[in-house]
């Protein structure tokens, strides 16, 4: 997916770095980590085992990251989940007689639906992996991201799928609706918005990234193999008139890398950057600005530290 991609290009760019790979199993990350050294044999390519979805998992990893490091230039925070995906076909076909096709094809909007569940921490599944996770792996790498010689960064991969109408601050988790992709995806942008307010003055930046319409594991869950496998030529078609059908991890991550050599004090906090492909092949990058409220977003934090608090009681032998 966009997260080996990714690797790979950062390698490209510059083949000093460290790359420290985050996977959810040990058997993951060594196969991950043959195939980046396959490319860059000389690359300094270590791995650490987490599962996003498990607080115990995070604290764990978190603890052998701090003994690693000294420091953390870059985090990618890019896991994400989309469980038991559904294709609201009646929708699409209204779409499509009332010539609103072409949006709903580049953000789902009113054609994906997702059924969620608890986790082992009682959290919903989704919300948990794709913000709450990242929201506590990066509390846990503080130290390491804060008050550096030079910036730390964030870079969280969203979605064009993050839509306000999908979330409620009542209701963050996403327990009573069936778009908790598009609702996490919102609160990540949200998220974003506010770490910038609250430690720009320490050296820390956040920025968001939509990679586009990708061809990964995630996406190819949505339909049946043999039903992709009849649409791609029309998926090809289709990027000559929506830009964000980047359909490679490679061209997806093209707005993570444009991101890696910028520097953070000149972006706009409230621009999301996407990864775009011209119906040729080019890949550039498209800032757009974010539909988010910054008193959402602050209220929106409070929640997330309180529910910090309350989650990680019973994981005190895990904390320092």
């Amino acid at each position: 997916g966009v997260g080996l991609a990714l690797c790979q290009r950062l390698l490209e760019e510059d083949g000093r770095i460290h790359l420290c790979i985050a996977c959810r199993n040990e058997q993951k990350s060594e196969a991950t980590r043959d195939l980046i050294l396959a490319a860059h044999p000389a690359a300094q390519v270590s791995t650490v085992e987490v599962d996003l979805g498990n607080l115990a998992s995070i604290l764990r990893a978190a603890r052998e990251l701090r003994c690693r490091f000294q420091r953390l230039d870059f985090i990618f925070l890019n896991a994400g989940i989309m469980p038991n995906p559904h294709v609201n076909f009646k929708a699409l076909w209204h779409g499509l007689l009332t010539g609103k096709v072409l949006h709903m094809l580049t953000t789902a909007e009113g054609i994906m639906t997702q059924t969620d569940r608890l986790n082992g921490d009682g959290l919903q599944e989704v919300f948990a992996t794709n913000l709450f996770g990242h929201f506590i792996l990066v509390r846990q790498l503080q130290s390491l991201l804060c008050s550096n010689e030079k910036p730390s960064r964030l870079i969280w991969t969203s979605s064009s799928n993050a839509r306000e109408s999908a979330f409620s601050l009542s209701d963050y988790q996403h327990a009573k609706g069936q778009e908790s992709y598009s609702s996490s995806k919102y609160a990540t942008d949200l998220t974003s918005v506010v770490l910038n307010r609250k430690f720009n003055g320490q050296g820390l930046y956040s920025s968001v990234v939509c990679p586009g319409l990708v061809m990964s594991n995630m996406t190819y869950r949505i339909l049946p193999i043999f039903l992709w496998t009849l649409l791609m030529p029309i998926m090809w078609l289709i990027r000559f008139f929506a830009k964000t059908y980047t359909l490679t991890p490679y061209n997806g991550a093209e707005a993570h890398v444009w991101l890696f050599k910028q520097k953070p004090e000149y972006l706009d906090s409230l621009v999301k950057y996407h990864s775009c492909t011209t119906g040729l092949g080019r890949c550039y990058v498209e800032p757009r600005k974010m539909d988010v409220d910054e008193d959402t977003a602050e209220k929106l934090y409070q929640k997330l530290l309180e529910l910090e608090e309350q989650t990680l009681e019973k994981y005190r032998d895990l904390l320092d």
